[in-house]
């Protein structure tokens, strides 16, 4: 349990819930049928009288929505709403144009489950709003977010730390990326992390059961738009009640909305924080409730078919099945495109030694390959099939190509394309074995450098790394290392 002693040695234990708002990947919105592309079309394009809340117009469910949702319910093992109902939320907004949202207030599609040992409180659906624009003293509104599926998560009371927080919305940023169920950006607020935080010197229970009471005064901070603002958010606002609490601050501590100002590195107030029955919920009158008993296709079976394979399932298998670092393992979680490429070579290698320096070559040449702006570095992963990756990998093996040869290799499948043999005897990079010729090359490097061979013949054994660089800088990278290591011990 997370605790910090204050100078006046009282001991405060954080509590921590998250809040997180995610918009569904679906072809249209929520409650009607416009396009759900809030990002990429001219301001208010994608709107009709239903995300207008013009009067009269009724709504209707997105069925992908909802059922995207509770694929997330099953991928965390939470329980799947049998009944569930839609409900009005009431508050005025500009970016509310019925006066109401419409939400899930007492029968969410989700219900508890789990994520990296932090418990869910539930999942629900509801509508997102429109896009509020300030410019001087004017707010211009675009409505083509409006109504867009949004899921909202609610974790349980039960982080004590900013760096668990974040850990959880990363792995749930993975989750809906691996679902195919949202892109979750966060610098396009696809994704959206608030954060209810408080702090006591109750120390909380190991199982969080309902009680609210001795967490100390609730505080909501929105505003964050990446991981490192969520940590710095939460992380400051500990701080300033713990100082508020210890009489170092004149802040007064109240129940409240706070934004996080990245730029000065604080929270600020922005209002009250409301109650549920500041929203006066009712069920929405103009959509039906539904039994979800009543529709197969959304029986937990059916929906743990669609599901892939979840990261924490390929997380296990990569470690135990290729041995690769974690590190490499993330990447591939975090990058599908390469996840493919390792996938598809690694289905026609062995062993783990050649898993580890396939994913080596992917993960750092590739990968630098694919950020680096340098015109020599231009290229498509398109170009490259795992299959030659692979062969690439074996030729190692084989001693047919050095470690710089396959640099060499894999940039120009990068750039151009062809198959690993094609491009080792274009590039001339097949590795040379043969003794007698790289013997003339460790008898030219010998010549050459007299003075290091003096000072190896005194006891500088280390020097055999420089010899062995000349002989491949003399031979282009054509030549065996090792063999060029013997001859060298051999004749010095």
């Amino acid at each position: 349990m997370n605790k910090i002693i204050a100078k006046s040695g009282t001991e405060y234990y954080p509590t921590i819930g998250l809040e997180i708002h995610a918009e569904m990947k679906t072809k249209t919105k929520m409650f009607c049928r416009c396009k759900n592309d809030p990002f990429n079309s001219e301001p208010n394009t994608h709107i009709c009288p239903v995300c207008t809340g013009q009067p009269g117009a009724l709504p209707f469910v997105n069925k992908q929505a909802c059922k995207n949702v509770m694929k997330v319910g099953v991928a965390l093992g939470s329980d799947l709403a049998d009944f569930s109902e839609f409900d009005r939320k009431n508050y005025f907004y500009p970016d509310i144009p019925k006066a109401y949202q419409i939400s899930q207030y007492q029968y969410p599609l989700v219900s508890g489950g789990e994520l990296v040992g932090v418990g869910l409180e539930r999942i629900h659906m509801e509508e997102d709003t429109a896009t509020s624009i300030h410019k001087g003293d004017r707010t211009l509104v675009d409505y083509n977010r409006s109504s867009v599926p949004l899921m909202e998560l609610v974790t349980l009371p039960v982080i004590h730390d900013a760096d668990t927080a974040v850990r959880f919305a990363r792995e749930l940023q993975l989750l809906l990326r691996t679902l195919g169920v949202g892109g979750a950006s966060l610098e396009k607020g696809e994704m959206r992390i608030e954060a209810n935080v408080s702090v006591s010197t109750v120390k909380p229970k190991e199982v969080f059961d309902g009680d609210f009471s001795n967490f100390g005064t609730k505080t909501e901070v929105k505003n964050m738009s990446s991981f490192k603002m969520v940590r710095n958010a939460i992380e400051y606002e500990i701080a300033r009640q713990i100082a508020i609490l210890e009489g170092e601050s004149n802040d007064v501590l109240v129940q409240e909305t706070r934004g996080w100002d990245d730029n000065k590195g604080r929270t600020f107030s922005q209002r009250s924080k409301e109650s549920a029955d500041d929203y006066r919920y009712f069920p929405d009158p103009d959509i039906p409730k539904y039994r979800f008993s009543d529709l197969p296709e959304f029986s937990r079976e059916a929906l743990q078919k669609e599901l892939p394979e979840l990261p924490w399932d390929k997380r296990e298998r990569y470690a135990r099945d290729f041995g690769i670092k974690s590190e490499d393992i993330e990447f591939y979680l975090q990058n599908p495109q390469f996840d493919t490429l390792f996938g598809e070579a690694t289905a026609k290698l062995s062993s783990q030694d050649e898993y580890k320096k396939l994913s080596n070559y992917i993960s750092t040449d590739l990968a630098g390959f694919e950020k680096s702006n340098k015109d020599e570095h231009k290229g498509n992963l398109e170009n490259i099939s795992g299959g030659e990756l692979a062969e690439m990998v074996q030729m190692i093996d084989r001693g047919e190509l050095s470690s710089r040869g396959a640099k060499d290799m894999l940039l120009e499948m990068y750039k151009n394309g062809g198959t690993a043999q094609s491009i080792a005897e274009k590039k001339n990079l097949i590795q040379k074995s043969d003794e007698g010729e790289i013997k003339k090359i460790v008898e030219q490097v010998i010549a050459e450098n007299q003075e290091q061979v003096a000072q190896y013949k005194a006891g500088e054994e280390k020097l055999l790394q420089y010899f062995i660089g000349q002989g491949m800088k003399l031979s282009k990278g054509s030549a065996n290392p090792g063999v060029l290591a013997k001859l060298f011990k051999q004749m010095l």
